[in-house]
């Protein structure tokens, strides 16, 4: 129990410790077109870190889902996507931001010959 609780303290202590170190930043721009740029640059990083999360998380949730859950073979979602049956027999695919869409076994689809 003591070595819990050094360990708890321990990186409490560290954690505060870092924080009065993290410095902000600042932007100090000379003039209108350094500063408009920077905000292109800034809008472009947030929209790519948003599709490479999102990417990321589809591939996470498809292999979770291909190991834990059955696939169904003969059907496909609406949009032609991998159906997969979880525990409560319930059908689902994972759309492009790595959430399960439970649909309806009537909206599912034939698949189609290879």
């Amino acid at each position: 129990m003591k070595r819990i609780f050094t360990t708890a303290m321990f990186a409490a202590g560290l954690f505060a410790a870092s924080q009065g170190y993290a410095q902000t930043h600042k932007d100090t721009t000379v003039g209108q077109k350094i500063g408009a740029t920077a905000k292109k640059v800034g809008h472009a990083t947030s929209k790519t870190a948003k599709k490479v999360g999102n990417k990321t998380a589809e591939i996470a949730s498809e292999g979770y889902s291909a190991v834990k859950d059955k696939k169904y073979d003969s059907k496909v979602g609406p949009n032609g996507q991998t159906i997969y049956i979880d525990k409560n027999s319930a059908y689902y695919y994972v759309n492009s931001k790595g959430r399960h869409v439970y649909v309806k076994k009537a909206l599912l689809k034939d698949k189609p010959a290879d």
